[in-house]
């Protein structure tokens, strides 16, 4: 068994490995940017390495620094986790020359698959069903048009090099192709600096649905059963699970013996997913369930797969990377159960999915039996702009579907995150939509009914009186029933919103400034509403709030400086572009928060103004 491991990648893949290399009693060490100083992958490791500035280009993603670390640490392995170097077979090459074992795949076999045309030219020749579509050479446009006649419309153009959604067009008629394909060649150079692509046709009805392979340095390969990733926002997974819903015994034995051929095709050693595409239109059946592509790593959803075989497939990786051969038969492989994995993103379904940045200052996850959670993050730590926004992976088993999906709704509904706003509200409703709690999702479902998932929901009357009492002081007066408790209305503003309570019983002896409410996986902030407008979040009289996470590159103002309306107050930069923020009407700047070169959240107060007499 290798005795110290370099894990180069961050956030929870980081936790999650070192968690089980420390029960092995390997020493794990952490690569780290500027922006991860403080991030619990740092915290958890045994050692740490500073490798860059906070953009991936100048840490994560340069290899010699990553390599240079490894050295300084005398790491005997290097796990890269997924995403970042993972599948970069130059990378897994360079470790290999350097005298470090490689957690991953041979090279040779990253590069086989790296490539989809090229994949499934390989799959089909070892037997293995590929969508119907054109793989060839020939570029020309005028070919490529007359393949996508010959497959039938609708089909799809994608990147050989692509992958995340990229490079890839959907094209409904022979009209609209040569638009499609010089945008997605275009997308394709941009991207992957490959602008060559291939055909294939579309599945109308189309379900996602892999199979997690292993093999080891003696030549065994095994699978470890199906997972159905088909719960998609724009080519994104968002929900998973294991196993497929509606997969027969018969399906399942020849869709799993066709990903171990996959594997044995490119002699592939330690973890891996085959992913294909089902179509989705009808039962499933081994005769339409197509190879799309293989993943040569860990996957984000692989801990389904350990909830329903119990196996610790990070345990498995190192054990075979230290040349043991894999700790099971295929004899040994069953499926216990039922497993669902939610991921949670400090995003804001209500206005498009933007990104969420900040301090987590409230950090709680619902609990379930049942339950597990893989987070990179704690309350107190940031949400950072240079990565990807996930704070968790919410994981639920339980013995049949049904109760894997209530378990993982559970969690979501328990959970609380404030001020960063997170998906976990649009997670339930997904859970709770009548096709998805059916079994009958595809990749379209979130497409079609995205805008009422994304739709935020509203606290109950019930958690709305039990938090504004805290805001209310006993010395209200009263209602004028007889021997009935005390009554009495009150207005709060809600998220900025003036809304009036009924309330009853006695108020707080200690009355509070604000209150959360938390609910449904949802954060609203409860304020008390006071007629000089001297409240801190906005009521429509001037509070000036950001408009979605960025940067203040500009303040035009100071505190109790005279403004107009109309006036030029401070410029926001988000999103590549520059948003100027303006006074609604005369008045006065009675607060200023923002200051010039300060990264802030959605909703943040950036100054309060306050109308003159």
């Amino acid at each position: 068994m290798i005795q110290s491991l370099l894990i180069a990648n961050r956030g929870e893949i980081a936790c999650r490995i070192i968690r089980t290399a420390r029960g092995l009693g390997i020493r794990t060490i952490a690569v780290y940017s500027d922006a991860d100083a403080n991030a619990l992958h740092v915290q958890e490791a045994d050692d740490a390495v500073h490798i860059g500035a906070s953009p991936t280009r100048e840490s994560y993603l340069v290899a010699e620094r990553i390599l240079d670390a490894a050295r300084q640490t005398r790491a005997e392995a290097i796990h890269p986790g997924y995403g970042f170097l993972s599948e970069n077979a130059e990378f897994a090459q360079a470790v290999s020359d350097a005298g470090i074992v490689w957690v991953g795949p041979n090279p040779s076999s990253i590069t086989a698959m790296g490539l989809k045309d090229a994949a499934k030219k390989l799959m089909a020749a070892a037997g293995v069903p590929v969508t119907p579509g054109y793989m060839g050479e020939d570029q020309d446009p005028d070919r490529l048009a007359r393949e996508a006649a010959a497959i039938g419309y609708p089909v799809l153009i994608k990147a050989v090099a692509g992958g995340g959604g990229k490079g890839m067009r959907l094209v409904e008629s022979a009209e609209s192709f040569e638009d499609a394909l010089t945008s997605c060649k275009r997308e394709a150079a941009s991207s992957f600096g490959n602008d060559h692509v291939l055909i294939e046709k579309y599945i109308a009805s189309p379900r996602h649905i892999e199979v997690q392979v292993f093999g080891d340095r003696q030549g065994n390969v095994v699978h470890l059963f199906e997972r159905d990733c088909s719960l998609q926002r724009r080519h994104q997974k968002v929900i998973e699970e294991a196993p497929a819903p509606g997969m027969d015994a018969a399906t399942r034995e020849a869709l799993c013996a066709a990903a171990v051929r996959a594997a044995k095709a490119v002699d592939y050693v330690g973890a891996g997913t085959i992913e294909f595409i089902a179509d989705g239109s009808g039962a499933l059946s081994a005769d339409r369930i197509w190879f799309m592509e293989m993943n040569t790593r860990l996957q984000v959803e692989h801990p389904v797969t350990e909830a329903i075989t119990g196996v610790d497939l990070v345990e498995w990786q190192l054990r075979v990377a230290s040349g043991e051969p894999l700790p099971l038969s295929q004899d040994d492989l069953t499926i216990d159960g039922w497993a669902m994995e939610a991921r949670l993103y400090a995003e804001d379904p209500a206005k498009g999915f933007l990104p969420s940045i900040g301090r987590l200052e409230l950090l709680q996850f619902g609990e379930s039996e049942g339950g597990r959670i893989d987070t990179g993050v704690y309350e107190g730590a940031e949400v950072s702009p240079f990565y990807d926004p996930m704070i968790a992976k919410v994981i639920a088993w339980g013995e049949d579907r049904d109760e894997a999906r209530e378990r993982l709704g559970e969690m979501l509904e328990g959970t609380a995150v404030w001020p960063v706003r997170t998906n976990a509200s649009f997670l339930v409703k997904a859970l709770q939509h009548a096709d998805f709690a059916g079994g009958k999702v595809d990749t379209g479902l979130i497409g079609r009914d995205g805008e009422v998932l994304a739709e935020p929901p509203a606290p109950s009357a019930e958690a709305l009186r039990a938090a504004a009492s805290a805001l209310v002081p006993t010395t209200i007066a009263p209602g004028l029933r007889l021997n009935a408790p005390p009554r009495r209305t009150a207005w709060f503003l809600l998220d900025g919103e003036k809304i009036e309570i009924e309330l009853e019983g006695e108020g707080s002896e200690e009355p509070s400034s604000g209150v959360l409410v938390t609910e449904q996986g949802q954060a609203w902030l409860l304020t008390p509403w006071r007629r000089d407008g001297a409240h801190g979040t906005a009521d429509g009289s001037g509070a000036i709030l950001a408009p979605m996470p960025g940067k203040v590159i500009h303040v035009e103002v100071s505190q109790g400086q005279s403004v107009t309306r109309g006036q030029k107050l401070l410029t926001l930069e988000a999103m590549k572009m520059e948003h100027t923020l303006t006074a609604p009407f005369d008045g006065v700047v009675a607060r200023l928060e923002a200051v010039a070169g300060q990264q802030v959240q959605v909703d943040v107060l950036l100054a309060q103004i306050e109308e003159t007499e």
